[in-house]
């Protein structure tokens, strides 16, 4: 699967590794149910949900994707700690090269695990890459039980009002006070 990437991105996300049926089909989130496409919209970043199939179009927005770890597996569970670490430190020249705004890690235990840092939670972290700031959102899988789809919508959309970006999910005539 490629990374969906350009220079200086208001948000880079960053899923874990792509799942057995994305890695089939070659495109991210593809799986049938996908939370991922509706909290992007849901959240304000795209103005429409996505089909897998126009993930480029989130270069639109100012928006990339891309994964810690390139191989596919049906859990990201099923990844080493020393995976998630290289896939960790493989992001790390990613992010030095293309120097996005912020990094959004959708995972806080691949973070923890990746980046050493057994502490973090959901939200804004400490650590930046260079000038990136880095925040950890909630795995958008279906197995995530502590985020439904509506929190999983508001966990995105703090850190779409932390970047600054307008909510595209709004007809624009009518704002939605934040």
């Amino acid at each position: 699967m490629k990374d969906i990437l350009a220079p200086e991105l208001d948000v880079l996300f960053c899923g874990i590794n792509p799942g057995l049926s994305s890695a089939a089909a070659g495109l991210p989130f593809a799986t049938r149910g996908s939370r991922w496409w509706p909290a992007l919209h849901r959240s304000g970043f795209t103005p429409v949900v996505l089909a897998p199939a126009e993930a480029d179009q989130l270069l639109t927005w100012g928006l990339g994707l891309t994964t810690m770890v390139r191989r596919p597996t049906a859990k990201a569970a099923e990844l080493t700690r020393a995976e998630l670490a290289a896939g960790a430190a493989e992001l790390t020249k990613r992010v030095h090269t293309w120097r996005p705004q912020w990094l959004a890690v959708l995972g806080v235990t691949a973070f923890r695990a990746g980046y050493g840092r057994p502490e973090a939670t959901v939200g804004p972290q400490d650590l930046r890459i260079g000038e990136t700031k880095l925040w950890v959102l909630p795995n958008p899988s279906g197995l995530n039980a502590h985020y439904p789809p509506q929190r999983l919508a508001e966990e995105f959309a703090r850190l779409r009002r932390a970047a600054a970006i307008p909510d595209r999910s709004r007809p624009s005539g009518n704002p939605v006070p934040q």
